[in-house]
């Protein structure tokens, strides 16, 4: 009898790396949007107007692709090495 292991669903393994990436990623934009103003850190960068609504949205876009890249890096990290060579 051999133990082979179900393959998951790519739709469970995509929504395992995103779903985690953004609950992470709303912690985080609310830690550091509670220390640093958004449009205080466009002023200091030179890049023009820009609103606290949408430096909100920016930063939070930008840890949720941060913790994304986490979350899959340690997805693909945990595969054994027999997978990865067979392929």
């Amino acid at each position: 009898m051999t133990d082979q292991a179900k393959p998951i669903p790519k739709i469970q393994q995509v929504i395992s790396v995103l779903w985690p990436s953004f609950l992470t990623a709303g912690v985080a934009t609310t830690l550091f949007f509670v220390v640093f103003d958004p449009q205080l850190i466009v002023a200091v960068s030179g890049y023009g107007e820009i609103s606290r609504l949408g430096g909100y949205t920016i930063g939070f876009f930008l840890f949720w692709m941060l913790t994304s890249m986490s979350c899959a890096l340690t997805c693909y990290f945990r595969k054994p090495t027999d997978d990865i060579d067979k392929k």
